[in-house]
C-alpha cells in the first residue's frame, strides 16, 4: 500500500473512532463475504462494521489516545464502530457470534475505557435504552397518579390520606418510587383514611347518663 493510501486509511479509522460512542474489535477469520454483509445489515444504524489492517489500526488508536489495543489487534480484524444504541450493537454482535461461532469478539472501548470480551458480553445483557426509558416513564406516571389522587380528595380528608400514604411508604419505600407496591398500597391507604374520616364519634357513657338525668329533672 502506497504511503498516501496508508495515511488516508489511518485518517479514516481516526475519524471513525472520533465519531463513534464506542468500538468493538472482532476477529472474522472464516466468515464469508455474504456473512460479513449479513452482519453489517443486522447491526443497521447502530454500528459501522469495517475490516481494518492491524498496523494501521494501531497507529489510528495511538493518534486518538487509545492505549491497550495492541494485544487485541492480531489476526484478521474488523471493528464495529458504534454510532447508535451501544447495548443494541453489543446484542447484535453477540447474537451473530452465537449463530456464527467463527466471529470472535475480542474486546472494545467505551467512554475511553478498554473492555474485554466478558465485559462486552455483560453489556449485551443489559436492557436497551428504549426499555429503560419505558420503565422510567411508567414509574413517573405511577407517582403522578398518586399525587393527582391526593389532590382530588376533599381537603378535610387530604391530611388523613397523606398520613396514611406516608405510613405505608415507611413500610414500603417503593410506593413513592412507583414500585410494585404502589398500585395496591394507594387504595388501601385511601380506604383507611376515608373510613376513619366517615366513622361516627361515640359519646362517652358517663356524659350520656348525665344528659338523661338532666332531662328527667
Amino acid at each position: 500500500m502506497a504511503r498516501a493510501d496508508k495515511q488516508a486509511a489511518v485518517a479514516e479509522i481516526v475519524e471513525s473512532f472520533n465519531d463513534s460512542a464506542g468500538a468493538v474489535l472482532t476477529e472474522y477469520r472464516g466468515l464469508t463475504v455474504k456473512q460479513l454483509q449479513d452482519l453489517r445489515r443486522s447491526l443497521g444504524a447502530n454500528a459501522d462494521y469495517a475490516v481494518v489492517k492491524n498496523t494501521l489500526a494501531k497507529i489510528a488508536a495511538n493518534e486518538v489516545g487509545i492505549s491497550g489495543f495492541d494485544d487485541l489487534l492480531t489476526g484478521p480484524t474488523a471493528i464495529a464502530f458504534i454510532n447508535g444504541d451501544v447495548v443494541e450493537a453489543a446484542k447484535g454482535l453477540r447474537d451473530f457470534a452465537k449463530a456464527n461461532p467463527t466471529l470472535v469478539i475480542k474486546g472494545g472501548i467505551l467512554d475511553g475505557n478498554i473492555l474485554d470480551a466478558s465485559e462486552i458480553a455483560k453489556l449485551a445483557d443489559l436492557e436497551s435504552r428504549e426499555v429503560l426509558l419505558g420503565k422510567l416513564a411508567g414509574a413517573m406516571l405511577a407517582s403522578l397518579s398518586q399525587a393527582v389522587y391526593l389532590l382530588n380528595a376533599p381537603l378535610a380528608q387530604a391530611a388523613r390520606l397523606a398520613g396514611a400514604l406516608q405510613a405505608k411508604a415507611e413500610q414500603d419505600p417503593s410506593i413513592l418510587a412507583g414500585g410494585a407496591g404502589a398500585a395496591s398500597a394507594e387504595p388501601v391507604a385511601a380506604d383507611e383514611a376515608l373510613a376513619e374520616e366517615a366513622a361516627p364519634v361515640e359519646e362517652p357513657a358517663a356524659e350520656a347518663a348525665s344528659d338523661e338525668e338532666t332531662a328527667e329533672a
